[in-house]
Formats: C-alpha cells, sequence, structure tokens
C-alpha cells in the first residue's frame, strides 16, 4: 500500500511541534477549518473542511513532545482507514520532523493531490 513520507525541519521546540499537531485550536490554523479532539490515545477528533468533507479519526499514539498519530475512521473512501503521524526529534537547529501519511488504498490521484497539500 503507498505511504507519503515528509521529513522537514522547524525552528521550534518538540513541545511546541507537537501542540499544534495535536490541539484542535492549532490544527485550525493550519488543516480544517474547524477542528475538536483531545490528544489522548482512543480520543475521537472531527476534522471538518466542509460539510461534505467532516471527518473522523481516533488518535492511535500520543506521546506529548513525541509522536501523534491517527487513523481515519469516517472520511472520504481513499483515506477511510488510513493513518498519519507526526514523530519529532529534537535537533540543535529546533524540531525534525518525520511525517507519514500510509495504508492508502492505491496510488491514485487523491493520493498525489493529498502528498502535495500535507508538503504545503
Amino acid at each position: 500500500m503507498p505511504t507519503i513520507y515528509h521529513h522537514f525541519i522547524i525552528k521550534s521546540t518538540p513541545v511546541k511541534v507537537y501542540d499544534a499537531v495535536s490541539n484542535a485550536v492549532h490544527l485550525e490554523n493550519w488543516w480544517p477549518l474547524k477542528c475538536s479532539g483531545k490528544p489522548f490515545r482512543g480520543e475521537i477528533y472531527n476534522f471538518n473542511f466542509t460539510d461534505e468533507y467532516d471527518w473522523f479519526g481516533k488518535v492511535i499514539l500520543a506521546e506529548p513532545g513525541k509522536s501523534f498519530y491517527v487513523e481515519m475512521t469516517h472520511a472520504d473512501i481513499d483515506w477511510d482507514y488510513t493513518s498519519f503521524g507526526f514523530d519529532l526529534i529534537e535537533i540543535p537547529e529546533g524540531t525534525a520532523v518525520e511525517f507519514w501519511h500510509k495504508e492508502w488504498p492505491e496510488l491514485n490521484q487523491h493520493f498525489k493531490i493529498a502528498s502535495y497539500c500535507w508538503a504545503i
């Protein structure tokens, strides 16, 4: 199954980066229009992009300052049951982010668009 991978550096601490990728209020700054959820294993997030794209995901790993993983449970047919995650590594320049989004059903146009969108 295809997987998206991105590696980048953010000039901030792992704790602040973790907050940006796991706190619903901060997720709204860069991803969905509206978001709710708590960064604890088993919790459900609502990622609302529009009424048509009102998606849900379950937290499968939440280690503050280190890792945050979500499994999609209700989304677009290509996103359903995919998982995405952020692994954070403290480095002298700030935080190295190892991002992945795996278990895509096929390498199709939606996969390519999602990879591009995650990158920006």
